[in-house]
């Protein structure tokens, strides 16, 4: 079967068990924890022979289940009807206390197929095909197309922690990692950056075994508080042959930002999640729950702020080794905002090397309307003058327009910008804007000094003339200008519950 062969028969049980109240983001999971189950039995069998044992039930509470079965694929083949899922659900509470990857991708895990007949006709699915045969890419292709699936279902909040797949390409061909080093991301998602990266490094080296071997257990390291989500990024993993069953932990459940870190990386990618404040919830005197902005006092941070872009900004810069590079997506705000923000950004071009910003348009994320950037900046040791000479803006924002159906974000159109960048050599740069010859160029150049003298040292730069606006003819779709409105609105409400509540306060 071809890869969309196999994602379209895999997705085809989507709409029955929704009917029985699983949504997709449940099914995935469920998937997850029975395709890794349906492999590691595979690697016990020829050709593979691996000296793997399924470890026994150890959970005592469910009488129909004797202690002394194994938790394995095979048995769970041999069920039928409840003794199927009493047997499941027994199944994935024992794994979830296993060391290695085994643990980490059962930890929490729960059965959420109640149907009997529906759990069995998934395993029969899945034991229909022979996994480990398919490449690694061919694995990947199907997870990813279920991921990419699951985004689009905007109701479950997948869409999130999705980063668009060329914008991931594209940043990881502009920074271009390299073998025996190190990639961290501090909010990984799914794992999509450590994906490409591990495609781009695959692609363009003829690796030897130590570095084969560096690739798949020393190479990527990340963070992901959402277990479900962090399940699926560790799936994704070993999908693409990254680690194996006994593996150590890639991805640790922890918030990133409570600490500085213990480790420094070569390179971070990342998108970290939008959203401007960080919020703890906690019972107050009177036993109601109230939320409260979170703030993280850290010693090594330049500015302290509820606001969760900058501290990721500020956590990033601290993961890097000196030589390290980063390639960030970012919303607006932390462009323009001032207060701690301008202090992040200032701070920032003068420790690191801030030489590129890719401006991103509308329509491809999940979310509507977002606004949003690539920072890519290059760690330098400590300097008395300033490491950042010039900031190079690529504007793909003013007149274009995507949609996530009729014009999604393809990897053909940020090849101009890949160019520009000039990955093989970013100090040879040619400007694209002209102010005479060429006032529509998309691609400029902005000193430091320019930028300090801008308001509150903001990177909101745009010098192209929006043609929407002096077009009637040339409107923007209706989609694309109810996202904008959408978006308005959101910005002006949240402005007045800020008032609203500084005027409480008083």
């Amino acid at each position: 079967m071809t890869t969309s062969a196999i994602v379209s028969k895999v997705w085809s049980f989507c709409n029955p068990l929704r009917d029985v109240g699983v949504g997709y983001g449940d099914y995935l999971e469920q998937l997850t924890y029975l395709l890794f189950l349906k492999m590691a039995d595979e690697y016990t069998k020829p050709p593979y022979n691996r000296a793997f044992t399924f470890p026994r039930l150890k959970d005592g509470e469910n009488v129909e289940i004797p202690n002394e079965e194994f938790c394995s694929w095979e048995t769970l083949l041999e069920k039928k009807g409840n003794a199927l899922e009493a047997y499941y659900t027994s199944m994935l509470r024992s794994l979830s206390t296993e060391p290695g990857m085994i643990g980490q991708i059962f930890t929490k895990s729960q059965n959420k197929i109640q149907d009997p007949a529906m759990l069995a006709k998934i395993i029969d699915m899945i034991n229909s095909e022979q996994w480990l045969v398919l490449g690694a890419d061919v694995k990947g292709d199907i997870y990813e197309g279920l991921l990419e699936q699951n985004a689009q279902d905007v109701k479950s909040g997948a869409g999130q922690y999705f980063t668009p797949r060329p914008l991931i390409r594209a940043m990881v061909e502009c920074i271009q990692p390299q073998p025996m080093k190190t990639i961290a991301d501090p909010a990984c998602g799914t794992g999509g950056f450590f994906l490409a990266a591990y495609d781009y490094l695959v692609q363009e080296n003829k690796m030897d075994k130590e570095q084969k071997e560096f690739l798949k257990h020393k190479t990527f390291f990340g963070n992901e508080i959402v277990p479900a989500t962090r399940r699926m990024a560790l799936m994704n993993l070993f999908l693409h042959n990254i680690g194996d069953i006994a593996s150590d932990n890639f991805i640790s459940p922890a918030d990133a930002l409570i600490a500085e870190p213990s480790e420094k990386y070569d390179f971070v990618l990342a998108n970290p999640p939008f959203g401007k404040k960080s919020s703890q919830t906690f019972t107050n005197e009177q036993g109601e729950q109230e939320k409260d902005d979170l703030t993280y006092n850290r010693q090594d941070f330049w500015a302290t702020t509820s606001n969760k872009q900058l501290n990721f900004m500020q956590h990033i810069r601290s993961l890097l080794k000196t030589t390290g590079m980063a390639a960030v997506v970012v919303p607006d705000n932390v462009l323009f905002e001032g207060g701690a923000g301008e202090i992040v950004r200032k701070k920032l071009m003068e420790t690191a090397e801030v030489h590129t910003i890719l401006r991103l348009p509308t329509g491809i994320f999940y979310a509507n309307g977002v606004k949003a950037n690539v920072i890519f900046f290059d760690n330098k040791p400590a300097s008395k003058t300033p490491w950042t000479k010039e900031i190079w803006v690529y504007d793909y924002r003013t007149n274009i327009h995507h949609t996530l159906k009729k014009n999604p974000l393809n990897y053909e159109v940020l090849k101009d910008f890949i160019a520009c960048y000039n990955p093989s050599n970013r100090h040879k740069r040619v400007e694209l804007f002209n102010e005479e010859t060429n006032p529509e160029g998309r691609w400029r150049k902005f000193s430091y000094e320019e930028i300090i003298a801008r308001d509150k040292t903001s990177l909101d730069i745009t010098w192209l003339k929006d043609k929407s606006l002096a077009d009637l003819d040339n409107l923007p779709d209706p989609e694309d200008l109810a996202a904008d409105i959408i978006e308005n609105l959101e910005a002006g409400l949240a402005s007045f519950r800020e008032i609203m509540v500084k005027l409480s306060a008083k």
